[in-house]
């Protein structure tokens, strides 16, 4: 009888993944709107529901530095009717900042793609101490001259602005201030009046500012040149090895997706994010067209786990 009940089980849910979707699908994005990881979800929602055939709706639900949004989409059925877009935060460092996470992780949620990635770059603002430096040698310089007191603006505490400049200090032997904004339009604001020195800000939030001269770029956190920042040098050839950092966006959904669902859904955000109207819309923005697939993610999450893990706790950071 156990059997029969179990292959009449596994045949229902054959039977159901086949149909998915029949209904809407709800992807959460776990930050307000208007921001990068807001804009790519709609992007993707747009195609995926094109492709899918259902219509595929951004909910957002921000709070808790992106905690609150994947909470939720963890607690939700993994039927593939929720899913969650997200930064590297939520997925890989806000776990390690809080002495008491809601979700692991890396047992909570089934990875589905990367759509893009993008380098960080080291800006230097209009303050005295950052228009002296127009190298990563001379940011080194000033930092090792006035230890603890040359500033690094980032957009929250355990951002990846704010753990590119913690490696930083960490591969050069130095140490800075850190200022935590409220997000990133902030922090750029206050890069643009100079009351801040550096920052490590993602390609795309500072391009427009860098191509008008109100910010200088002095080097990308990437393992190769930024096609729309082809000039600047990344930190290795500046001679600061180990600092590779790329902010990067991430769809999943809650743990035990059935097998079927878990393939289309892969398939539609690559075939989404390569759509060429798509793809040249975020190439342009300077982030770089990733398209993964479950298992890259899912072993591509583990490095970055691991990685960053191991940085919060080597530099003490917490949010608690």
């Amino acid at each position: 009888m156990k059997k029969i009940l179990a292959a009449l089980a596994a045949a229902v849910s054959l039977s159901a993944a086949a149909a998915w979707p029949e209904r809407s699908v709800t992807i959460v994005v776990p930050f307000p709107a208007g921001g990068s990881t807001d804009t790519i979800a709609r992007a993707l929602a747009q195609k995926m529901g094109e492709k899918l055939g259902q219509p595929f709706l951004v909910d957002n639900r921000p709070g808790a530095t992106g905690t609150i949004g994947a909470t939720a989409v963890k607690r939700a059925a993994p039927d593939g009717y929720t899913l969650l877009v997200a930064s590297l935060g939520p997925y890989v460092i806000t776990p390690h900042l809080m002495k008491t996470a809601p979700y692991d992780s890396v047992k909570d949620f089934d990875y589905l793609s990367v759509p893009v990635q993008a380098p960080n770059v080291l800006v230097a603002s209009s303050s005295p101490v950052a228009q002296k430096a127009r190298t990563v040698a001379d940011v080194v310089a000033a930092l090792k001259a006035q230890p603890g007191k040359v500033s690094f603006a980032s957009s929250g505490n355990g951002s990846s602005d704010h753990l590119s400049a913690e490696l930083f200090w960490q591969q050069t032997g130095t140490s800075g201030t850190h200022v935590p904004y409220k997000g990133g339009a902030p922090a750029i604001n206050d890069l643009l009046g100079g009351q801040v020195d550096f920052s490590f800000q993602n390609v795309n939030a500072v391009l427009q500012h860098i191509r008008a001269g109100k910010l200088h770029a002095i080097a990308v956190t990437g393992d190769k040149r930024s096609p729309v920042l082809p000039d600047v040098p990344t930190l290795a050839e500046s001679g600061i090895q180990g600092a590779e950092v790329y902010s990067w966006q991430g769809l999943a959904a809650p743990k035990g997706l059935p097998a079927d669902v878990k393939a289309k859904l892969g398939q539609a955000a690559i075939e989404a994010i390569r759509d060429p109207a798509v793809a040249q819309r975020f190439t342009d923005q300077g982030l770089e067209i990733v398209g993964s697939t479950p298992a890259e993610f899912s072993a591509f999450q583990a490095r970055e786990n691991a990685r960053w893990k191991a940085l919060i706790q080597a530099r003490k950071i917490s949010i608690d």
